[in-house]
């Protein structure tokens, strides 16, 4: 379940997606709750939808659940990084560039 990162980290890491994961910040793109932004609360694979906090519906009894959005309509802002991640993203990067010099 991979979403597109933003201008900024496509730059620094030269990747363009990413698997998403539960703590890593990112901006919705599409829908109604498009620009809204925060971080992601849960990754429900089965279903194939992220939860991000602050976007929630209200049911008819007045509780509160999570909307489910597609992780292809939300765009990473800033990833939680640790080791096994940062050795994905430059194994990537390094794919990508070798790719580019091959090209030219």
């Amino acid at each position: 379940m991979s979403a597109p990162l933003s201008k900024e980290l496509r730059e620094k890491h030269n990747v363009r997606s990413v698997p998403v994961r539960k703590d890593d910040e990112v901006q919705i793109i599409r829908g109604t709750n498009k620009g809204r932004e925060g971080k992601i609360t849960s990754v429900y694979r089965l279903k194939y939808v992220v939860h991000v906090e602050r976007v929630n519906r209200e049911k008819s009894n007045g509780q509160s659940v999570p909307i489910g959005i597609h992780p292809s309509k939300v765009v990473v802002t800033k990833l939680k990084l640790d080791k096994d991640r940062e050795r994905i993203l430059e194994r990537k990067g390094k794919g990508r560039e070798a790719k580019t010099k091959s090209k030219e």
